[in-house]
């Protein structure tokens, strides 16, 4: 995509969409890149109580509420699983599927992923391991391949693999992986039985936050920021549940209001 945005925003709870108002009010082009909104860990709450200024409702009330807000806000908003963010140099380009989207900040408010890494998966990301078949698939041309996971999506991956001339073994999203290999991974393990491959795509509802952009420093369990929300990565700013406990809905509003500040004060000293 040709289109260069002030600010992408990866999320869509809490804290990405008071970053979006408050970028909004700002005057800043915004895109914001997001799952549906039942993928969330919000949405599965029975109760929220203690959000100031509104009644008590569901975790689906108050998602479809953040969402309607982002809707009618004039962010740009993209549907699907950010897969990498890479700076270059002053802008970053962020990975959807096939589609490449340009900005000169980021803001990551994608909560947090509690399913674990199968052994080896992080190892051997980008050496044997992907994310992304649109993106990685022809790499593996004629070779086999294993694609891991649950859903439409991991469906139409192993299609599209297999239309390109892929070697294509599928595996349930659930059970027990292990990725091993040399220099590459070239072998996946599931319930005990060694599979030989070329390739493993693993497609997930989300990636988890530590593998989205390269050298982002961690702390007590969640990205290691500063007052501003700034993050070790210049023009990167994270808030919310990725930046760690307590994980609370006003806590997150409060971060990704800060993190929409400090990018603003970031592009401006770009300019």
């Amino acid at each position: 995509m040709d289109q260069m945005y002030d600010v992408i925003v990866i999320g869509g709870g809490a804290a990405a969409t008071a970053a979006v108002l408050t970028l909004q009010n700002r005057g800043k082009s915004v895109a914001v890149i997001s799952n549906h909104v039942n993928t969330s860990s919000l949405y599965k709450a029975e109760k929220i109580t203690n959000y100031p200024g509104l009644p008590a409702m569901t975790g689906a009330e108050m998602s479809e509420l953040f969402r309607k807000q982002i809707e009618e806000s004039s962010a740009v908003t993209i549907s699907g699983r950010a897969l990498s963010v890479m700076p270059m140099g002053d802008s970053f380009g962020v990975a959807v599927g096939s589609e490449y989207y340009m900005s000169r900040a980021i803001i990551l408010a994608a909560g947090i992923t509690r399913e674990k890494l199968y052994p080896g998966e992080a190892e051997y990301l980008g050496r044997g391991v992907s994310y992304c078949a649109t993106c990685d698939g022809m790499l593996y041309r004629g070779k086999t391949v294993a694609v891991v996971g649950a859903g439409e999506e991991a469906k139409e991956d192993a299609d599209f693999l297999e239309g390109i001339g892929c070697t294509v073994l599928r595996f349930p999203q659930n059970g027990k992986y292990e990725v091993k290999g040399g220099l590459k991974a070239d072998t996946l393990v599931f319930a005990g039985e060694e599979h030989k491959v070329n390739c493993v795509f693993i497609i997930k509802d989300t990636v988890s936050v530590t593998k989205l952009v390269p050298g982002l420093e961690y702390s007590q369990g969640g990205i290691a920021v500063d007052r501003q929300m700034a993050t070790n990565v210049p023009g990167v700013f994270a808030a919310g549940d990725c930046t760690g406990k307590p994980y609370q809905l006003a806590k997150a509003a409060g971060e990704g209001n800060v993190a929409a500040l400090s990018a603003c004060d970031y592009i401006a000293k770009l300019n």
